[in-house]
């Protein structure tokens, strides 16, 4: 009986350490190439990956409304990131010549982010109300000190590889 006891100790550390062990494979301090590793943006957006997934930008289309939002988040896409940008720019191809979304910063009495210091930013354009789909790229954003350019997205399935 006490043998007994021994082996089903023993097999119990065996999955837990297995257990364990699965779990901090999939921390998210390691490079997400090849994992099928994904984020999900809390507003049903499209995430774009600023540097290898330092940062990302949800972006959120309303059409009715002619506008699209962007949330400054941080590499897992569960807190906003303020940033001191004012605006930034993202240009966009379809169908015809670029064009250029100038993403204004948002301030929010609600959460006490103002413009210099805020993770919201939105763009109007009226031909958001019938192109839905996009290839962006944004041209310059600075996240806490790293300055990011030319980063290529396509909207709405955003850049990352998996």
């Amino acid at each position: 009986m006490h043998m007994k006891h021994l082996i089903t100790l023993g097999a119990t550390a065996l999955v837990a350490a297995a257990l364990t062990a699965c779990k901090e494979s999939h921390n998210h301090d390691h490079d997400h190439a090849g994992h099928g590793h994904h984020h999900t943006p809390p507003h049903g957006g499209t995430a774009v990956a600023l540097g290898k997934e330092e940062f990302h930008l949800e972006l959120v289309l309303d059409a009715t409304n002619a506008t699209i939002q962007a949330y400054v988040m941080d590499g897992h896409l569960e807190n906003y990131i303020r940033v001191t940008n004012a605006t930034f720019n993202v240009v966009a191809s379809t169908d015809g010549p670029p064009k250029t979304l100038t993403f204004q910063a948002v301030a929010s009495t609600a959460s006490g982010e103002k413009v210099g210091d805020t993770s919201l930013f939105e763009a109007k354009a009226d031909w958001l109300k019938t192109t839905p789909k996009f290839d962006g790229v944004l041209e310059e954003l600075t996240v806490r000190g790293k300055k990011f350019e030319k980063v290529p997205f396509n909207f709405p399935k955003g850049n990352h590889a998996h």
